[in-house]
C-alpha cells in the first residue's frame, strides 16, 4: 500500500438509518454523535430514525452528514487507519479540516450548523438548480455556460462529468443546448444553486461566523475544494470562498495521485465518491466506510 487518503463524502449521499450501526460498534463514533446532540438536541435521532424528507432539508443534511462523515473517519483511525492526506466533497471538507485539527470538535459542529442555515437561507432567498452534464469535454460546457447569464460550472466531479448550477429557467434552457451538443444532462435533487454566485449571501454570513471561531494548524495535508491544494495562508477566507466556487474535485484527485496517494477511504453515506476516485485514477483503490458492515470489510480488504 502506497499512501492513504480519508475524503469525506458531501451533501445528497444521506439517507434514512445512517450513522447508527457505526455507534454501535465504535467507541470513536458513538463520541461523535454524543457531542452533536450535546450542541444540537435531536442530530442522532434525525440519523438514525428521521425520513428522507426530514433529511434532504439543508439545515438537517449538513450537520447530520457531517456527523456520519466524522464517525467513520474517527472509526477508522480507532482501528489503526491513519491517512496521510484528507479531503472532503463541499459539506465534506468541513468534517475534513475538523478530522485534521483545523476545527475543534465544538467548533466544527458549531460552524456546520451555521453553514447549513446561511445556505439554506441563500437558496430561499436566489433560487437556484444543478444539473449533471455527461458526455461532454469540461471546455464544451464551460462554453455553453458562457452563453447564459446566470449558469455556472460548480463540481468538476471527474473525466466527462461536470455539474452546472443556476437560476432554474436559464438550466431549462442550457439542458436544452447541452441535448443539442450531444452531451446529457441529469438535474440533481438539491435546493439550492450550491458553488455558484448564488450563494454570495452565504459566504458573507460565513465570514462573519469565522471571526467568532478560533482555526488551528492542520495535522495533515487537507486539500481544499476551490484550489485542488494543500489549505494554507488564510484558512478562513479559502473556506468562505468554498461556498461560492466550484469544487474541483478530479484536480484533487490527480493531485493527491500525483503525492502518492493510491488508497482512499471514502467516511461518511454512500460510495459517490469511491465511484468518481475509479473514474480518475483507474489503479486506485477505494473503500467506503458508511455502516458497521463496510467499516470491517474496508479494514479486511486494506490488510490482504
Amino acid at each position: 500500500m502506497g499512501k492513504i487518503a480519508f475524503v469525506f463524502s458531501g451533501q445528497g449521499a444521506q439517507y434514512p438509518g445512517m450513522g447508527e450501526s457505526l455507534c454501535g460498534i465504535s467507541p470513536a463514533a458513538k463520541e461523535v454523535f454524543a457531542l452533536a446532540d450535546s450542541l444540537r438536541p435531536g442530530t442522532s435521532a434525525q440519523c438514525f430514525s428521521g425520513t428522507a424528507e426530514e433529511l434532504a432539508v439543508t439545515k438537517n443534511t449538513q450537520p447530520c452528514v457531517y456527523c456520519v462523515d466524522l464517525a467513520a473517519a474517527k472509526a477508522l483511525e480507532e482501528a489503526g487507519i491513519r491517512p496521510d492526506f484528507a479531503a472532503g466533497f463541499s459539506l465534506g471538507e468541513v468534517a475534513a479540516l475538523t478530522f485534521g485539527g483545523v476545527f475543534a470538535p465544538e467548533a466544527g459542529f458549531d460552524f456546520v450548523c451555521r453553514r447549513a442555515q446561511a445556505m439554506q437561507q441563500a437558496a430561499e432567498d436566489n433560487p437556484g438548480a444543478m444539473a449533471a452534464v455527461l458526455k461532454l469535454s469540461n471546455e464544451k460546457v464551460e462554453a455553453l455556460c458562457g452563453e447564459f447569464s446566470r449558469v455556472w460550472p460548480v463540481n468538476y466531479n471527474c473525466p466527462g462529468q461536470l455539474v452546472v448550477a443556476g437560476d432554474p429557467e436559464q438550466l431549462a434552457a442550457f439542458q436544452a443546448k447541452v441535448k443539442e451538443a450531444g452531451g446529457r444532462a441529469a438535474p440533481l435533487a438539491v435546493s439550492g444553486g450550491f458553488h455558484s454566485p448564488l450563494m454570495e449571501s452565504a459566504a458573507g454570513k460565513l465570514l462573519e461566523a469565522l471571526g467568532e471561531i478560533p482555526l488551528g494548524k492542520p495535522s495533515l495535508p487537507i486539500y481544499a475544494n476551490a484550489t485542488a491544494q494543500p489549505y494554507e495562508g488564510d484558512m478562513g477566507a479559502l473556506l468562505v470562498r468554498q461556498v461560492k466556487s466550484p469544487v474541483r474535485w478530479q484536480e484533487t484527485i490527480e493531485a493527491l495521485a500525483a503525492e502518492g496517494a493510491d488508497t482512499f477511504f471514502e467516511c461518511g453515506p454512500g460510495k459517490t465518491l469511491c465511484g468518481l476516485i475509479k473514474k480518475t485514477i483507474k489503479t486506485a483503490k477505494a473503500y467506503q466506510v458508511q455502516d458497521a458492515e463496510t467499516l470491517q470489510a474496508a479494514l479486511e480488504a486494506s490488510r490482504t
